[in-house]
């Protein structure tokens, strides 16, 4: 199943990981949505994925998907 093209604006949560050894990327509302890499950049590339796949496998099991919500830049 293809994921509707509009855009997701989820707030993505990046940190260093003493334990792991990389930087670790998370989305708050996608819960479990989360992937690592050895640098910043790999680590948003590896989330960006993983987001998509977190977010095509809720849609094919039916779920609705949560909103975005307000983080810490105001619209």
């Amino acid at each position: 199943m293809a994921i509707p093209n509009p855009e997701f604006h989820y707030e993505v949560a990046i940190r260093w990981s003493n334990e792991d050894r990389a930087y670790v990327a998370e989305v708050p509302d996608l819960p479990g949505c989360m992937a690592d890499g050895s640098t910043y950049a790999e680590a948003v590339e590896n989330v960006e994925l993983v987001m998509r796949q977190w977010i095509e496998t809720a849609l094919e099991l039916g779920r609705v998907l949560p909103e975005p919500k307000a983080g810490l830049v105001p619209n």
